[in-house]
């Protein structure tokens, strides 16, 4: 069955004019200095739901590994760039209970307290409509950490991309996916003590079913949202009020294909977002997580494309995190089949772009398989 739908994947793109994934990749590669595995080796056979942060000693890169995607054996990982190199993943949390039992972990986001500590969110639970958010700290950039916190019932942190400081207070996008998929936001104004929500957003007119939001600055109080759906398309949403409303969900006009995506707003103003460019076969909600896109925008609504990271047939490239760090250059760290982690930099002044029309990328919007990708 793998082989077929590598097969028919490759006969679609083919079918259909694309030029070879080779050639894609490296047309859409200018700026990629830096392309690098995690590690080679893991005692763990899967991973996935990676997140980076830069601290005063370095990067450092989270994500779940354990058997596979809800096994209780799953726990968090922390790998740290030390002297250019990263270190063996370690296991920072996992599941235990107290009745001797364990559960799964899950989508671990890292945070970088301006002159403070190395925040690091995860999730407890059998599964996302049960899971339970708890947070912990570092003062040494990721080599120790503190004791387990749980935050208060309900909450579960930044769902998969990184907080946003806003007029002082950590804006952590969130989202529930138990009764019907919303999306949300839990803000702290000092950094983990005490909580309060706002949302959920409405769904809009069209009743969009989003969650994993990640948040743009446009300056003078505007926000935006960018969120994974069930409905083929990126959604959005906008603030004008420093994140205290929202307007309803709308379209973005750029595909999803039910997997997650990661936004971030530059130094100099300009919106970088990464996802899987793809629509799922036919009028399905979700389909292979391949390729993986980076497009940009000045304003959040047209965007250009920019990089193709990789569009191999074989699925997954997915759940991406994107920062910017102090000396310019864009990071980005995601899931490799769910075998590795992969970490690519990129020097944003050297990428060449393109404009998206109609929510087609340049030279044609690939449409890999027709199984759909059942993880999470």
């Amino acid at each position: 069955m793998k082989r077929f739908v590598i097969a028919l994947a490759i006969l679609v793109c083919g079918s259909a004019g694309f030029m070879p994934v080779q050639a894609q990749k490296e047309k859409w590669n200018k700026g990629i200095l830096v392309e690098e595995f995690l590690y080679d080796k893991a005692p763990f056979p899967s991973c996935h739901s990676a997140t980076l942060a830069e601290t005063p000693t370095g990067l450092v890169a989270s994500f779940f590994g354990g058997t596979k995607e809800r096994h209780p054996d799953v726990g968090i990982w922390v790998c740290r760039q030390l002297n250019g190199a990263w270190t063996a993943p370690v296991e920072v949390a996992n599941g235990n209970q107290e009745d001797g039992s364990r559960l799964p972990t899950w989508n671990p986001v890292l945070y970088q307290i301006p002159g403070g500590d190395l925040m690091l969110f995860y999730k407890i639970g059998p599964k996302p409509s049960e899971w339970q958010g708890w947070l912990k700290t570092s003062s040494d950039g990721g080599a120790t950490w503190s004791e387990a916190r749980m935050l208060p019932e309900g909450y579960v942190g930044p769902v998969k991309n990184k907080p946003e400081l806003i007029n002082g207070e950590l804006f952590c996008a969130s989202s529930t996916e138990g009764d019907g998929w919303k999306v949300h936001f839990e803000v702290t104004p000092d950094f983990g003590k005490t909580w309060r929500k706002i949302g959920p957003i409405d769904k809009g007119a069209e009743n969009y079913d989003a969650i994993q939001p990640s948040i743009l600055k446009h300056g003078n109080g505007k926000l935006q949202v960018l969120c994974r759906s069930k409905n083929r398309t990126i959604v959005t949403s906008w603030s004008e009020d420093n994140g205290r409303t929202w307007s309803p969900l709308e379209k973005a006009e750029l595909p999803n294909n039910n997997s997650g995506t990661d936004a971030v707003t530059m130094a100099n103003g300009r919106h970088v977002l990464v996802y899987n460019h793809v629509l799922p076969p036919g009028d399905l909600a979700k389909g292979p997580r391949t390729p993986l896109n980076v497009a940009v925008s000045k304003d959040g609504k047209k965007w250009k494309a920019a990089l193709v990271l990789e569009d191999s047939p074989i699925s997954q490239y997915s759940y991406p995190a994107v920062i910017q760090t102090s000396d310019g250059m864009l990071h980005f760290i995601y899931t490799w089949r769910r075998e590795r982690i992969k970490h690519v930099v990129v020097d944003p002044s050297k990428m060449k772009t393109k404009k998206i029309k109609k929510g087609e990328w340049p030279g044609g919007n690939p449409v890999a398989g027709d199984v759909q990708d059942q993880e999470e």
